[in-house]
């Protein structure tokens, strides 16, 4: 992921890059037939429709949502690791865990867009693979340690499940599973090799790195071609409110932690309201930057009009690879606001690490932005590069003023943006549904 300021180079849009044929954790296409006749109808019917716009557009089921329920738990955890332990050690971790538990949620989001769960047989598999994320979730805080193998385990339930279900949508789920179980089996034996010393080793983070390349490298080694098709209008829906309960998720984590530091001074202080009420509007105005404009009916619109050979290529892009940082962005200020939360009580922590985290934070949830905004082509992101070089200036606030000066610094920096870009918003350009999907299409 580059920087906000950069580019998104043309490899994100799908050329000569990522294998357009190919998605997170097995969201694959199956090979292309090259005549009639029962396997390759048999084939055919495997990789679910050809067209992502072909039939009735699905929805968000409420058990896909319960289970972001649980994936922004693991999110919550992620973010409670970086604010315990704010070093680079920890960074690492958190890095580690997120690609892969964010690489598996992506391939069951498009497993539910090829087909929603509706059957009973289907849905309790899907919550034997909530189960598997729950297990991953509350083993994150010594995930490196004395966790290591629940961890594992817990990973190769959610990665077996998955495969499971999707070898009922698409039978080529067989030729990427393996990349996923042999990922799981390496966190376990990094879970093996930990627990002896009790203590992080590095032969614990050359698994742990061998197993994340193994996971995102497959597509590059498996090749598949044929048909498949994703439908926007469920892709969107899900992303969009992926995102809106891993901010609220924060912030609740957040009002949990005052209320706790609360209990422990014995009541409420001016400075603790403070704290909490700067907490709130910093996400409030990040949530306003996501989605105040419309921005989700926006890129239903631009992926609908793309082209549909190339719109599995530009949902990858968008939706995964730039949500990345974007949700990275959402951990890093949630545990720099759950460490201002401390500091609203003398005496007070150093605040160094949170004010880089709240900045370097906000910084990657914008370039994440940008980035998705320039691939679907709904808008563009100079004001928000722009925000972002502020945001990155305002670490000098938070180690001279304090944390709570910082965050009510980025509030304003967020609030300019968009009120500019409201103001200046241009009357014909990529902001325009129809520009944005002609857009996508035309790329």
């Amino acid at each position: 992921m580059r920087s906000a300021g950069a580019d998104v180079p043309d490899e994100m849009a799908g050329a000569d890059g990522i294998d357009e044929t190919s998605g997170p954790a097995g969201a694959d296409r199956v090979p292309e037939p090259a005549a009639g006749g029962a396997c390759h109808q048999e084939a055919r019917d495997a990789a679910g429709p050809p067209d992502g716009d072909a039939g009735p557009q699905p929805r968000v089921t409420t058990i896909e949502l319960f289970f972001d329920l649980v994936f922004a738990f693991t999110l919550t955890q992620l973010t409670a690791l970086l604010a315990d332990e704010a070093s680079l050690t920890a960074l690492a971790q958190v890095l580690l865990i997120f690609t892969l538990i964010w690489w598996m949620y992506a391939g069951y989001a498009w497993l539910t867009n090829a087909r929603p769960p509706v059957r009973s047989a289907e849905r309790l598999l899907l919550l034997v693979g909530m189960a598997g994320l729950l297990i991953v979730g509350l083993a994150i805080p010594a995930g490196f340690s004395s966790n290591g193998v629940p961890l594992g385990l817990g990973y190769l339930v959610v990665v077996l499940v998955h495969a499971t279900l999707y070898f009922r949508v698409n039978r080529n789920i067989l030729r990427i599973a393996p990349f996923s179980i042999a990922s799981a089996l390496l966190i376990i034996a990094a879970g093996i090799v930990s627990r002896p010393a009790g203590s992080h080793r590095p032969a614990v983070y050359a698994l742990w790195i061998l197993a994340v390349v193994i996971q995102l490298g497959s597509p590059l080694i498996v090749h598949p071609r044929g048909l498949f098709g994703l439908r926007p209008a469920h892709i969107v829906e899900r992303h969009t409110a992926l995102v809106i309960v891993a901010l609220g998720e924060s912030g609740a984590a957040v009002g949990i932690g005052a209320a706790q530091l609360a209990d422990r001074v014995g009541g409420m202080s001016t400075g603790l309201v403070a704290v909490t009420l700067l907490g709130l509007a910093l996400s409030a105005a990040l949530w306003w930057a996501l989605f105040g404009g419309n921005e989700d009916e926006q890129a239903e619109r631009a992926l609908t009009g793309a082209d549909s050979g190339r719109r599995t290529a530009v949902i990858l892009n968008a939706y995964f690879y730039a949500h990345t940082p974007l949700l990275l962005g959402v951990i890093a200020v949630a545990a720099a606001i759950d460490c201002s939360i401390p500091a609203a009580t003398p005496p007070s922590a150093e605040p160094t690490a949170a004010a880089i985290a709240l900045a370097a934070g906000t910084v990657a949830l914008l370039a994440g932005d940008i980035a998705f905004r320039r691939l679907l082509r709904i808008g563009r992101g100079r004001l928000r590069m722009v925000a972002a070089a502020a945001a990155a200036a305002t670490v000098g606030a938070g180690l001279s003023a304090g944390l709570p000066a910082q965050m009510a610094l980025l509030a304003a920096i967020l609030i300019a943006m968009i009120a500019a870009e409201r103001r200046f918003k241009p009357s014909a350009d990529g902001d325009l549904p129809g520009a944005s999907a002609a857009g996508v299409a035309a790329g």
